[in-house]
């Protein structure tokens, strides 16, 4: 089967020079600083939970930064899923998706003296909603970031991609709600708190397919 006479031509025509990828981690690196704006704008636009002196600075801002970091390399696992011919097995994605969930549940149960704080009677739902709202809100520059660098390599898979870092900038936005919410009753952090890492990690498959198709088109 002979090639039609002009495709040499058209594939020369479209032929340019590509730049490199460079490592996943490296490139995830780029979301440090949006990162850290994120970690501090939570609170800082509201409030520093009332007991933030009490649980000193480690089990605060040390935690909260290593939940951000934790974040950061979930989002290298996406771009390393996101180049073609290195995607990630299917045991390793389940064991990031293990760990994405674990980390904030350790954190809380680390740093939380009972797990019986939580809204004044009356106030569950407006203050749920508030918690899940700022978190939900913060997360999203860091997924619009990852998404572009995500959509440089071509996904074959776009919804692991963009589950992984959806669950990356979750964590990272939750890392600075947890500077801003104290409460540690159950069923408040696994709707609130835990809604918001899931509603990010659902932006971020829609996101993939929506960068995917423009990047098709």
């Amino acid at each position: 089967m002979t090639a039609p006479p002009d495709l040499r031509e058209k594939i020369a025509r479209d032929l340019a020079p590509v730049r490199p990828l460079r490592p996943p981690l490296v490139r995830a690196l780029a979301l440090v600083p949006l990162a850290a704006a994120i970690l501090v704008a939570v609170p800082a636009l509201r409030f520093f939970r009332s007991d933030i002196a009490a649980i000193g600075f480690l089990r605060a801002w040390g935690f909260s930064i290593g939940q951000a970091i934790a974040g950061i390399v979930i989002v290298a696992a996406a771009l390393r899923e996101a180049i073609p011919g290195r995607s990630l097995p299917r045991t390793v994605i389940a064991g990031i998706v293990a760990c994405g969930v674990i980390i904030p549940a350790v954190l809380l149960a680390l740093t939380a003296p009972r797990f019986d704080i939580g809204p004044a009677a009356g106030h569950a739902l407006a203050e749920g909603i508030g918690c899940f709202r700022a978190s939900a809100f913060a997360a999203v520059p860091a997924l619009i970031a990852a998404a572009f660098l995500a959509a440089r390599a071509f996904p074959t898979r776009p919804s692991v991609a963009g589950a992984l870092y959806g669950l990356g900038g979750g964590l990272i936005a939750d890392a600075g709600l947890r500077l801003y919410c104290e409460y540690s009753q159950p069923e408040h952090v696994i709707l609130a708190h835990g809604g918001a890492i899931a509603a990010s990690i659902v932006v971020g498959v829609a996101l993939a397919w929506v960068t995917r198709v423009v990047k098709d088109g």
